[in-house]
């Protein structure tokens, strides 16, 4: 398919398209931010720019950025321009959890320890959790979130390295690898499991519990388009977190 040239990074639009025009360029400017070419807190052009780079009314360009407010890949502010929207945390037990975020909005000193890191070629169980083919490169992470420097929750965490090939040399130094993913790669889909287990002894030595203390578990996979980019498991003490949902009944 033949595509147009246009200005600076603005991404081009196919020049026969059945969708509307309107979704055409949605499309265009999706695909920049779920690249990750247009990381969060990227600003836009404005829209005379773009109406000029894509050659429609500025009312086009308008419907446009309003589907990607939607969607919440984009923020509009008035004056200030459009810009690629930063992840939400600490929203409900559906949302992508910050923890340094949560435990700083209680008051609390947060630090993340790093206890293992390895590159390997993916095993079967690595395999099954990332979703990808035995021997894919991954990166494996066990690290301890603290709280007023006490253990708060252990996580335990895959990356595949063929979505975010950065991660082979970060360190994750003062930086835990949530927060780190959530700067820099944009997520389109993510899924949750809550369950529950007993802590067997490394899980005990590691958050200074007794072994069997009941902990309450959070798997999370996490996707950028089709492509699975991490798969993590936090695992609290039971004491040390709740998941709070609100609903509200409107009736029809």
């Amino acid at each position: 398919m033949r595509t147009e040239p246009v200005n600076g990074d603005t991404p081009a639009l196919p020049r026969a398209s059945a969708q509307p025009r309107y979704r055409a360029i949605y499309e265009a400017l999706r695909q920049k931010i779920v690249s990750g070419e247009w990381p969060a807190g990227h600003r836009l052009p404005s829209e005379p720019e773009l109406a000029r780079t894509f050659g429609c009314a500025r009312m086009t360009i308008g419907k446009a950025l309003g589907a990607l407010a939607d969607q919440r890949l984009v923020t509009r502010r008035r004056r200030a321009g459009t810009t690629v929207s930063r992840p939400r945390p600490q929203e409900s037990v559906l949302e992508i959890h910050d923890i340094e975020a949560e435990l700083l909005a209680a008051g609390v000193r947060y630090a993340y320890r790093s206890l293992t890191r390895r590159v390997r070629r993916a095993n079967a169980a690595d395999a099954a959790a990332l979703g990808v083919p035995p021997g894919t490169p991954v990166l494996a992470l066990v690290g301890l979130h603290l709280a007023d420097a006490r253990p708060h929750a252990l996580e335990e965490r895959l990356i595949n390295l063929e979505a975010v090939p950065e991660a082979r040399t970060e360190r994750f130094i003062g930086i835990s690898p949530g927060r780190w993913l959530l700067q820099r790669i944009p997520w389109t889909e993510a899924e949750h499991q809550i369950g529950a287990l007993s802590a067997d002894a490394t899980m005990a030595r590691r958050l200074a519990i007794r072994r069997n203390t009941a902990c309450l578990t959070i798997e999370r996979n996490t996707w950028r388009e089709e492509q699975r980019i991490t798969h993590v498991r936090v695992i609290y003490p039971y004491d040390q977190h709740r998941l709070v949902a609100r609903f509200r009944y409107r009736p029809l």
